[in-house]
């Protein structure tokens, strides 16, 4: 039996801690707040998570773990570590969150939601999300898991009377559940066939299985992946993303559709790459056809979507991120036949940030509209350059990056990046599956970008103009700055991304 070192490094751990503690302090300092200084809750929020992003700062100078046992071999098995991919995602959740977060903070008074529950769940899911990319044990994957989703449900739910939020949360709630069921039973069956739950450990005891737990470790790898593949809406578990960021408010769809999937990539990439290297002929050919229909799927149901529909901007864009998700699953699947799989995984890393920045943004622009046009049709974009011409220039510039068309610098490097990986792994028939979407899916964005400079039809009134929340404004225009910043350096992103993970 192996020792638990009981010394805690704090300072690898402080990103979800910080977290945590600043969720714990609003939910006390909600009991004592007057009505009228709730909104300090969402400051106290938005200043927890700056200095949560700032604790990084103190990780850049080389891996810290801690929660490590001895003696178990000549190696060292940790439960957390904070290397170059932990601080990547990390970066990447934290900063979606805090967009979030000034996103939410107009929402929250607008929609009269319950200032201290909100902000609580919130940084509660945020912190789960940070702490599962350091995770390096399948127990603690799990947990964080489960800390990231279980807030987002009532997230979700959280417009009291809303027929349709009430139904998505329900639905949202049950699919996942089914889906950590699945994911606890394959962990199970790991366990069953390896006797330990260290991803490293499990990726040194699967080389060398014996052969009569062969098929039970090979379920337990298929049955582990289900719930990571939940969490990325990959195709079959998509169905519940439409209905589901209809019926939540506004910034809690940008939210799952950034750090939720940030959550299931992580940890896709890390039970894949990291604890079932030797069973790469199970999990990466079935995450290429996953991968090729997701795409598939996402792209072809947003090119459906009628402009007049009622929240068809929200319907597109949740359709959207299931046609984005086909390609961030591409690298994870290459990494499964390439000779270098951390190069792969950095062009997963790479794209999720660009997709974060941009696809955050959007749904702000989203959100600015919605202030005047409830229903949030396509169709109430038209003519916004007239109206609004900054806030047109910046979602066009959000599509443009989505599409991978230029001035959009980023979004076309990171389409060919994740091309390459696939060429490169030998996966060309999904490269072209990849190629015939980027087509389907610029029909849609170019679409959506020319109404915005179209002139607005005629109306019996002039719609009175409406004036930006300052946190509103600042998001908008911290995503637009994003986006500028990693189209003008992108090769930069991928070096950053490409990190230490193997």
């Amino acid at each position: 039996m192996g020792s638990l070192i009981q010394s805690v490094d704090w300072l690898a751990i402080a990103p979800p801690t910080v977290t945590a503690v600043v969720a714990l302090v609003v939910l006390v300092a909600d009991l004592f707040l007057p009505e009228d200084r709730k909104p300090l809750l969402g400051r106290i929020s938005v200043a927890g998570l700056l200095l949560a992003g700032l604790s990084l700062l103190f990780l850049l100078d080389g891996d810290r773990s801690t929660f490590c046992l001895t003696g178990v071999s000549d190696r060292s098995a940790c439960s957390y570590t904070a290397d170059r991919f932990t601080l990547v995602i990390q970066l990447l959740v934290l900063g979606g969150a805090l967009l979030t977060a000034l996103l939410s903070m107009s929402a929250v008074r607008d929609q009269r939601l319950p200032e201290g529950e909100f902000w609580f769940l919130l940084l509660s899911s945020a912190a789960g999300a940070a702490l599962l990319p350091a995770s390096r044990d399948l127990a603690t994957l799990v947990v964080a898991l489960e800390v990231a989703s279980l807030p987002a449900f009532a997230l979700v739910g959280m417009r009291r009377g809303d027929r349709r939020s009430s139904e998505a949360a329900l639905k949202f709630f049950l699919s996942s559940v089914t889906a950590t069921a699945v994911t606890l039973l394959g962990v199970s069956f790991v366990y069953a066939a390896t006797g330990t739950l260290h991803l490293t450990e499990v990726a040194a005891k699967l080389a060398d299985v014996d052969p009569r737990l062969d098929t039970l470790a090979q379920a337990g790898v298929a049955l582990t992946l289900v719930g990571f593949a939940f969490k990325t809406a990959a195709v079959p578990f998509h169905f519940w993303v439409p209905d589901t960021y209809v019926g939540a408010p506004l910034p809690v769809a940008a939210y799952l559709s950034v750090i939720g999937k940030a959550v299931g990539f992580t940890g896709l990439i890390l039970v894949t790459v990291v604890a079932f290297p030797s069973y790469a002929e199970v999990w990466a050919p079935a995450l290429a056809v996953l991968a090729a229909l997701t795409m598939t799927a996402g792209n072809v149901a947003a090119l459906r979507q009628r402009p007049e529909r009622a929240h068809s901007a929200v319907r597109l864009l949740a359709w959207s991120s299931v046609g984005q998700a086909g390609y961030l699953l591409v690298p994870i699947a290459a990494a499964g036949y390439a000779d270098d799989p951390a190069h792969a995984i950095g062009s997963t890393v790479a794209y999720a940030l660009m997709y974060a920045a941009v696809n955050l943004g959007a749904f702000a622009v989203a959100a600015l509209v919605a202030r005047t046009s409830p229903r949030n049709r396509i169709t109430d974009y038209r003519g916004l350059y007239a109206r609004r011409p900054l806030a047109a220039l910046a979602l066009g510039f959000f599509l443009l990056c989505l599409a991978g068309l230029p001035p959009g610098v980023i979004g076309l490097f990171a389409k060919v990046t994740v091309f390459s990986a696939a060429v490169d792994a030998g996966l060309g028939w999904l490269a072209v599956v990849m190629a015939l979407n980027v087509v389907i899916a610029l029909y849609y964005y170019l679409q959506w970008t020319a109404t915005l400079f179209r002139p607005a039809e005629e109306e019996a009134e002039t719609p009175v103009p409406v004036r930006i929340p300052l946190p509103l404004g600042a998001a908008i225009a911290l995503a637009a700055v994003a986006g500028i910043a990693l189209s003008g350096a992108p090769q930069l992103v991928l070096r950053f991304a490409s990190g230490t993970l193997l």
